[in-house]
């Protein structure tokens, strides 16, 4: 069956532009992609700025009636308080955000976030009404050990466990291999569409086939405009989450032309 799904480009900008930078950007892209006539409601675009930007882009967005969505890279699991540092959930919905990327393999990595706190920052995240974006993906060493999928869907299942259908339908997942983030390497797309089929599976079993089937599932992972398009043309990937590549305004307003034009072979 054609899938229904609307592609997402997502791109996670980590520790990189101010807010002058940050909303350059934004007009930037907006004037590329209007300029090739790109149709945002069958391809939808979204930037993840630092949180001192987000204000900035919020302003841009709301004024100038921008097709394109923002999000935050990471979110707190508390509502408010002694917290030194912390942003809630909330916070971040008050600022116009559609989306909050969770349990990025550097959050994991250098800060580190657990299982447990991945969990309970989805569930902030739904309870303020966002959609979160869950990251997941094996290590090289995971990978050698013919793990990858096992270890891939264990991590979904991790979060999935403790939500409903109507949260998990919200779910969007990012399948971005550990081994393949700002390396360079990319995994095939045979192997993007294995990770993608597999937690789609997984989802199936648990919730049922309307939930599966409404799912995004996002590849992460040295992705350019170069291996864009065969990658997007996987029937369970269903778009990009971009590091490096979406620090680059012209590349990244390809690989979003590339996704936007799979849509004509998937429906």
């Amino acid at each position: 069956m054609a899938s229904k799904r609307i592609p997402l480009v997502a791109g996670n900008w980590k520790m990189n532009f101010d807010h002058l930078e940050a909303t350059y950007f934004v007009q930037k892209l907006v004037w590329l992609l209007r300029d090739a006539h790109f149709d945002f409601k069958r391809c939808e675009v979204a930037l993840f700025p630092s949180f001192t930007s987000l204000r900035s882009v919020q302003v841009l967005v709301e004024a100038d009636k921008l097709h394109v969505a923002y999000g935050a890279q990471s979110v707190s699991v508390t509502t408010q308080g002694a917290f030194t540092g912390d942003v809630s959930a909330d916070m971040i919905a008050h600022l116009g955000c559609s989306y909050v990327i969770v349990g990025h393999s550097e959050r994991r990595k250098y800060h580190p976030e657990d299982d447990a706190n991945i969990v309970d920052q989805v569930r902030a995240v739904l309870a303020a009404g966002m959609q979160p974006i869950l990251c997941v993906g094996e290590s090289f060493e995971e990978r050698r050990q013919g793990i990858e999928l096992d270890f891939a869907v264990g991590q979904v299942r991790d979060v999935t466990r403790d939500l409903n259908e109507e949260q998990a339908a919200k779910l969007i997942v990012a399948y971005e291999p550990v081994w393949a983030i700002g390396t360079g390497m990319v995994a095939t797309p045979q192997s993007a569409q294995d990770a993608a089929n597999a937690i789609r599976n997984d989802l199936k079993t648990t919730f049922g086939t309307k939930v599966s089937d409404s799912v995004r599932i996002l590849y992460g992972g040295s992705v350019t405009s170069k291996n864009a398009a065969e990658l997007i043309s996987q029937p369970d990937v269903d778009g990009f989450l971009i590091g490096g590549a979406a620090l680059d305004v012209e590349e990244l307003a390809k690989i979003a032309r590339l996704a936007l034009k799979s849509t004509k072979s998937r429906n």
